[in-house]
């Protein structure tokens, strides 16, 4: 039989819980289409997001689906680019320039910083 210490039944008579797991790991993939406007935007935006928010934590693979369509074929991408959140499960896909941050870091489970 193990006891609780007395910050541990404090936080938990308050409904609080300590959080004794490290953060998740982020692993993304995002295909594109070669230099083309979207495809920038998305490279630039998706890093951005992921220094910002998820720094030390995160791997992210950017896949030009002209150079490996076989990758692409195997994810089933029909549209670029898109984001795959591969891990912390659910898997997510995200389609589009990654524009919309806010919309991105719900979809990622990631709070904004603010």
């Amino acid at each position: 039989m193990t006891t609780m210490g007395a910050k541990a039944r404090e936080e938990k008579a308050e409904g609080r819980t300590r959080r004794t797991a490290p953060e998740s790991k982020y692993v993304l993939r995002l295909y594109v289409t070669g230099t083309t406007l979207r495809s920038v935007r998305a490279i630039r935006t998706i890093k951005k997001i992921c220094e910002e928010h998820l720094s030390g934590r995160y791997t992210l693979e950017v896949i030009d689906i002209y150079q490996q369509p076989v990758l692409a074929k195997g994810e089933q991408i029909i549209a670029v680019p898109t984001l795959v959140k591969k891990l912390p499960l659910p898997l997510r896909r995200f389609v589009g320039d990654m524009s919309d941050v806010d919309k991105v870091l719900m979809g990622l489970d990631v709070r904004p910083k603010g």
